[in-house]
């Protein structure tokens, strides 16, 4: 809020209002409370006399005072499907793998025990592939989808463009990996 040019709220003083004090009604249900701006003098005279608990009862005075005051309610728990979730540190080299295996998709791993990504996994959904795929298959497949897909081999059907790059990206992806090496 923008108080240039603004007087003070007091009442025969021509002093520009730079300060915000609470006005007489006081936030409630209805939205935040009055606010008057005033001037340097003025806003000390009224920070000297101001009593933030006057008109509330004792039992308000007390809760207003709780170490807890304001923060009484409840908040809704984070899922973490059985198990603490990951640290963010987790990809960091664990030779004796003391950390990581808390933490390691058994459903999802090779038989020859090599690592993959999401991306990776994504990779072999758009090839067609099972997580236990080797380099020799991985290529007979790219060759076969790129025989079924390319413009040249399949009469100019340029409709499966966007397939054919999927499956591009998906080899460019894997072909480097540890786990097809």
């Amino acid at each position: 809020m923008d108080n240039r040019g603004q007087p003070c709220s007091a009442p025969g003083c021509a002093e520009p209002g730079e300060f915000r004090a609470p006005a007489d009604r006081r936030a409630s249900f209805d939205g935040p409370g009055d606010w008057r701006w005033l001037c340097l003098d003025h806003v000390r005279a009224f920070n000297s006399g101001y009593n933030y608990f006057e008109g509330m009862s004792p039992e308000e005075i007390e809760a207003a005072q709780t170490p807890y005051g304001g923060w009484d309610r409840e908040t809704r728990a984070f899922a973490t499907a059985g198990t603490t979730p990951p640290p963010k540190w987790a990809d960091f080299s664990d030779p004796l793998d003391a950390i990581g295996a808390r933490f390691k998709r058994r459903a999802h791993e090779r038989k020859d025990g090599k690592e993959l990504s999401e991306k990776d996994r994504k990779s072999l959904r758009i090839l067609g592939l099972d997580v236990d795929a080797d380099r020799k298959a991985l290529r007979q497949r790219y060759t076969a989808l790129v025989h079924k897909f390319h413009p040249d081999r399949n009469g100019g059907d340029r409709s499966h463009e966007r397939a054919l790059q999927a499956v591009i990206e998906a080899y460019q992806q894997l072909k480097g990996r540890p786990a097809f090496a």
